[in-house]
């Protein structure tokens, strides 16, 4: 995964949007850090102490504030939750699809190659129990799809961190990783999260 190849897959991806309707708007960052095993996409284990969602594996991200564009919210909550101060430029390389959550979201994930260091990550606690670099290696995992019976879409599973990644996390991960290792671009907005992800 380098940052060349990555920038070049952007180009040319046409991407999805998803209208709002009654749904709330939310970005997250698929964030490249450098660690001691080269480039890695972050995750983070969410506190158990939140009211939303609490212990379950996401990317730094939140819902946009008024005037915010994806990018800027993506940013601020990557400080927020990281403390990675990492400023637009060069650094925000593009968007992948939006992914509507069964949760009232329209979640915007924004690409950022940050050029900084896994060490300079300090997870506030209020909101981060655990953050976790994840190299090609790791990203190159095949995924599990398996059906409910609440829906007729598949749902998504990514087995890495020696747990299961869910979606909508799994599915912009995945998006990601088909992109930045492949170099291909594969639809993931019909994935279907798990139901206790749907509150």
């Amino acid at each position: 995964m380098n940052r060349e190849s990555l920038v070049v897959a952007l180009e040319t991806f046409e991407r999805r949007e998803h209208p709002l309707d009654d749904r709330r708007h939310a970005a997250v960052a698929a964030v490249v850090v450098d660690s001691g095993d080269g480039p890695g996409l972050v995750l983070t284990k969410r506190s158990s102490r939140l009211r939303a969602h609490a212990g379950q594996w996401a990317l730094p991200g939140g819902r946009l504030d008024a005037g915010e564009s994806p990018e800027d919210a993506a940013l601020r909550e990557l400080h927020e939750e990281l403390g990675l101060n990492v400023t637009a430029g060069d650094a925000v390389l593009g968007r992948l699809d939006d992914y509507p959550t069964r949760s009232g979201y329209v979640i915007t994930p924004v690409v950022i190659w940050s050029g900084m260091s896994a060490d300079a990550m300090s997870p506030n606690p209020d909101e981060v129990a655990s953050a976790h670099v994840v190299t090609a290696d790791v990203l190159a995992v095949e995924p599990r799809f398996i059906t409910i019976p609440e829906s007729d879409s598949p749902v998504i599973q990514l087995p890495m961190l020696k747990t299961l990644i869910h979606a909508p996390t799994a599915a912009v991960v995945y998006q990601f990783r088909e992109l930045a290792l492949f170099g291909r671009t594969t639809r993931v907005d019909h994935l279907e999260q798990p139901v206790f992800a749907w509150r």
